[in-house]
C-alpha cells in the first residue's frame, strides 16, 4: 500500500480519504438494489453534496504546496474538480462545449454560492500567510482570468461584467463538479513525455488481445491472448499476435501483465515468452492457468510469475507502475489497470462487468475508480464487447436461480451441463444446485478437468467431498443421480459435447433421457456450429435447453449504462475503446460522446497502429508491424497465405495426380500416364474422364519428345497447364493438378 500512495500526487491525498468513507458507505449499504444507470446518477449526487460541503468547511485545510504543483491551479481551498475550471477557464472554457450540465441543473448549485462566499473571503487571504517559496511558486495572474471569465448563473462570461460574479467563481466551481471540469483538470497546456499505446491484438477482432504501452525508457505489455481461427484458416489450431515489434524491442519490455485469466488474454503467452524473457504478474487464479499452459510447453520453469493481488501496485521499469484495481467478470480475480505514466494516468479496464452480487469474491471496486477519476485520468480504455447491448449487465446470480428450475424440470433425467471451462463461478453454481438436489458431479473436456483442478487447489471452487465422480464411474450411478459438466459450448470440433452430439463419445451415449443445457452464448463466428451440435443433440432424442429459452447464462462484460458509469467516475479527458469487432468500438464510441467526450477526444485506433499522447493531444502517429501469426501443430508460423490457398483449393475441388513414368536414356514415356484424384470425382462413375485425361496426358508427353524437351520443370509445367485447361472446360472445377515423373 506504501508503493501505491507514492506514486499518487499529494493533491489527490487529502480528498481521497473523504471520498473512500462517502463512497465506501453507500456501496456497503445499497450496491445490491441499484441498477448502474441508478449508480451513476447517485454518485453524481454524492460527490457534489461532498464537494459542495468541502467549499465551505475546508477552506485553507490543504497544503499551498500541492496547489503550487500544477500551474494555473486557484488556491488552496478549491477541490481539484474547481482547479480544472480555473484552468480552462483562462480560455473562456473553449474546451468544454457540450459537457457543462444543463442550466436547470446548475442552477441549485449556483444558489449555494452566497453561502460559500464567506469561505472565499478566507481563502483569498490565506496565501499571503503561507512561506515565500509557495508565493513563488503561484504566478501573480492566475485567479485573474477566472475572475474575468466569472458568470453569474453558469453563463458564457462574455455576457455577464466581470465585476458581478469575480468573487464567487471559486465557490461556484468548488460546488458544480460537471463532466467538463473535472475531465479538463490535465489539461494545462504541459506537454509531457510522451506515452505510445500500441494494439498488436484485440482491435477490430474478438480475440488475441495485446496492449502495449510504451516510453521513451520502457515497454510494459497488457494481456497476451489467442484466437479462434475463422473459416477461412482450415487446419489451423490456433492464432496468436505477431511479436515482431516486441522481439525488437525485448530490451525494454518490463513486465507483462495480465488482466484475467481466459484464452483470449494468456493464449499466446507461451509463445511470447519463448522469445522474451520477462516478468509475468497476475491475480492467484490467473497464474495457477498461466502455469498449467506453461508446463504444458515445457517451459514453466524458464518463465518469472509474480503472484499480485487487487490494490498492489507494481513498478514497470523507472517511468511507469501498474496499480490492480478489483472488477467483475465471468471468471475470478479479474482486474483492471491504473497505469501511471509520465503522461498522464490511463486506466485500463480489461474485461469487466458491474455485479454488486457475485457469486464469490467482493463486487467492482467502484470506490477506487472514483478515487483515480479525482486524481486525473488522462485516458480510459475500455472493454467494448458489449457495446451494442442497452441497459446494465444482470448478476450472475440469475443463472443459478434458472438452475434451480431446470433441475426441478429435469428431476428424473440425466443433466449434461455445457459451458467455458473457464467460468468458475458458473462451474460453482452447477455444483452448489448438484448438492441441494443431492445428485453427483463428473467434469468432461481437457481444459474442464485442469480449470476445474487448479480452482480446487487454489481455493476459488469449494465442491464437498463424495460430490466429484470420476467419469469412469458413471455407471454405478442412475440417470437422475448424476449432473455432468462438459466442454463444447461453441461447437468446438474436437469437443466433448460435439462428440456426444455425433455418437463418438467414449462415456457417454446422448438419449431421450438426458436435459442438456447449454449455458454460453456463441462467440461471433461459432453460431453455425453451436446450431449444428444442438441440432444433432435434438435429433438423438435430448431435451436441449440454450440462452434464447432460459436465462442459462450472462455476460461477463459490461452493458452501455456500466461503461458510462465508469465513464462518471473517472470522468477521463479522452476515450479510446478496446477489446471488440469495429462495429462494437463504434457503438462504445458513441457511449463516450453521450457522457459528454468531444469526438476529438475519442480515438478508434487498430491493430499496429501507434496512439501517442503528450497529456495534452492524443492521435494517431505511425504504424509497427503486426498482424496474426497461425499456429498448426507444433508449427508457429509456418502456415501461411500460400498453404491456405491450396488447403481451400483441396477442399473446394480435390487433386489430381498425374503419374508419368519416363526414360532415363531419351526421356521418353515408357509406361502411363496413370490418374489418382482425391476430392475431384468418383473414378468408377468417371471413366470416360479419366480415360481422356490419360489421352490428354499422353499427347503432351508426345509433343515434348517431338520438340527434344527433355527438363522435368518444362514436362510437368506442360502437363498441368493442358490438363488445367482441359478440366475447367468440361467440369467448370479447378482440382490440384500434380505431375509426378519417375525414371527407369
Amino acid at each position: 500500500m506504501t508503493e501505491k500512495k507514492n506514486n499518487v500526487p499529494a493533491s489527490a491525498e487529502a480528498p481521497r480519504k473523504k471520498k473512500d468513507g462517502v463512497f465506501g458507505q453507500y456501496f456497503r449499504k445499497s450496491r445490491s438494489t441499484k441498477t448502474a444507470a441508478e449508480i451513476a446518477a447517485e454518485i453524481e449526487r454524492v460527490m457534489r453534496s461532498e464537494e459542495a460541503a468541502a467549499g465551505t468547511a475546508s477552506a485553507g485545510e490543504r497544503p499551498v504546496k500541492s496547489a503550487a504543483k500544477k500551474p494555473g491551479q486557484p488556491k488552496a481551498p478549491q477541490q481539484k474538480p474547481a482547479q480544472a475550471k480555473a484552468k480552462n477557464g483562462q480560455k473562456g472554457q473553449g474546451g468544454q462545449t457540450g459537457k457543462s450540465k444543463p442550466a436547470e441543473e446548475q442552477k441549485p448549485a449556483a444558489r449555494k454560492e452566497q453561502k460559500a462566499s464567506s469561505a472565499k473571503g478566507k481563502a483569498e487571504g490565506k496565501p499571503k500567510q503561507q512561506p515565500k517559496a509557495a508565493a513563488k511558486n503561484e504566478p501573480k495572474k492566475q485567479t485573474q482570468p477566472a475572475a474575468q471569465n466569472k458568470p453569474a448563473k453558469s453563463e458564457p462570461a462574455k455576457k455577464q461584467p466581470a465585476a458581478k460574479g469575480g468573487s464567487k467563481k471559486p465557490a461556484a466551481a468548488a460546488q458544480q463538479p460537471n463532466r467538463g471540469t473535472r475531465r479538463g483538470k490535465k489539461a494545462d497546456g504541459t506537454r509531457r513525455p510522451p506515452l505510445r499505446i500500441i494494439s498488436l491484438g484485440g482491435l477490430g477482432e474478438i480475440g488475441k488481445n495485446l496492449t502495449v504501452f510504451e516510453t521513451e525508457q520502457d515497454i510494459l505489455v497488457v494481456d497476451c491472448g489467442s484466437a479462434f481461427p475463422d473459416d477461412d484458416l482450415p487446419g489451423v489450431d490456433l492464432v496468436i499476435p505477431d511479436f515482431t515489434y516486441l522481439e525488437k524491442n525485448a530490451a525494454k519490455v518490463r513486465g507483462i501483465f495480465i488482466t484475467h485469466g481466459h484464452e483470449d488474454h494468456i493464449g499466446s503467452l507461451p509463445f511470447l515468452l519463448k522469445q522474451i524473457k520477462a516478468p509475468v504478474y497476475a491475480t492467484a487464479l490467473t497464474i495457477g492457468l498461466i502455469s498449467g499452459k506453461l508446463k504444458e510447453h515445457g517451459i514453466l520453469n524458464q518463465c518469472k510469475l509474480n503472484t499480485v493481488k487487487p490494490g498492489d501496485t507494481i513498478p514497470a521499469g523507472t517511468t511507469m507502475s501498474v496499480e490492480f484495481v478489483r472488477v467483475n467478470h465471468s471468471i475470478p480475480d479479474a482486474c483492471a489497470f491504473a497505469i501511471r505514466t509520465p503522461a498522464g494516468l490511463i486506466v485500463h479496464t480489461g474485461d469487466f462487468k458491474v455485479d454488486f452480487t457475485p457469486i464469490s469474491g467482493e463486487p467492482i471496486d467502484l470506490v477506487r475508480f472514483g478515487e483515480l477519476g479525482s486524481e486525473g485520468v488522462l485516458a480510459l480504455l475500455s472493454d467494448s464487447t458489449n457495446a451494442e447491448k442497452p441497459g446494465s449487465t444482470p448478476s450472475e446470480r440469475i443463472v443459478g436461480e434458472s438452475f434451480e428450475k431446470l433441475f426441478e424440470r429435469a428431476a428424473n433425467k440425466r443433466i449434461i451441463i455445457a459451458t467455458f471451462a473457464s467460468n468458475v463461478h458458473r462451474i460453482q453454481q452447477v455444483v452448489d444446485t448438484a448438492v441441494r438436489f443431492g445428485r453427483k458431479v463428473a467434469v468432461f473436456g481437457r481444459s474442464m478437468v485442469n480449470v476445474v483442478a487448479i480452482a480446487q487447489e487454489l481455493g476459488y471452487l469449494t465442491i464437498p467431498a463424495g460430490v466429484l465422480i470420476d467419469a469412469d464411474n458413471l455407471k454405478d450411478y442412475t440417470d437422475e443421480e448424476i449432473v455432468l459438466i462438459t466442454t463444447g459450448s461453441q461447437g468446438e470440433p474436437m469437443s466433448a459435447l460435439t462428440r456426444m452430439s455425433i455418437g463418438s463419445h467414449r462415456n457417454i451415449k446422448i438419449g431421450p433421457n438426458d436435459c442438456i443445457i447449454i449455458s454460453a452464448t456463441p462467440i461471433p463466428g461459432n453460431e453455425k456450429s453451436v446450431g449444428k451440435v444442438v441440432n444433432e443433440l435434438m435429433k438423438l432424442g435430448a431435451d436441449v435447453i440454450y440462452e434464447r429459452m432460459y436465462d442459462v447464462h450472462v455476460s461477463g462484460h459490461a452493458c452501455q449504462d456500466e461503461t458510462r458509469l465508469l465513464l462518471s467516475l473517472t470522468q477521463p479527458r479522452f476515450f479510446m475503446p478496446m477489446h471488440g469487432e469495429y462495429k462494437h468500438l463504434m457503438k462504445n464510441a458513441g457511449v463516450g460522446a453521450s457522457m459528454g467526450i468531444p469526438a476529438e477526444h475519442i480515438i478508434i485506433s487498430d491493430i499496429g497502429k501507434v496512439v501517442e499522447t503528450d497529456g495534452v493531444d492524443m492521435k494517431i502517429t505511425g504504424m509497427v508491424p503486426s498482424g496474426r501469426v497461425l499456429v498448426d501443430g507444433l508449427g508457429v508460423g509456418d502456415v501461411g497465405s500460400v498453404v491456405l490457398r491450396d488447403r481451400k483449393r483441396l477442399a473446394e475441388d480435390g487433386v489430381i495426380v498425374v503419374v508419368l513414368t519416363l526414360s532415363s536414356t531419351d526421356s521418353s514415356l515408357v509406361t502411363g500416364p496413370d490418374i489418382v484424384t482425391r476430392g475431384f470425382v468418383y473414378v468408377k462413375e468417371s471413366e470416360e474422364l479419366m480415360d481422356a485425361l490419360k489421352e490428354l496426358a499422353t499427347d503432351v508427353m508426345n509433343d515434348c519428345e517431338a520438340r527434344h524437351i527433355t527438363d522435368w520443370a518444362a514436362i510437368k509445367g506442360a502437363v498441368k497447364g493442358e490438363i488445367s485447361s482441359f478440366l475447367y472446360k468440361k467440369t467448370k472445377r479447378s482440382p490440384m493438378i500434380l505431375p509426378v515423373i519417375m525414371e527407369v
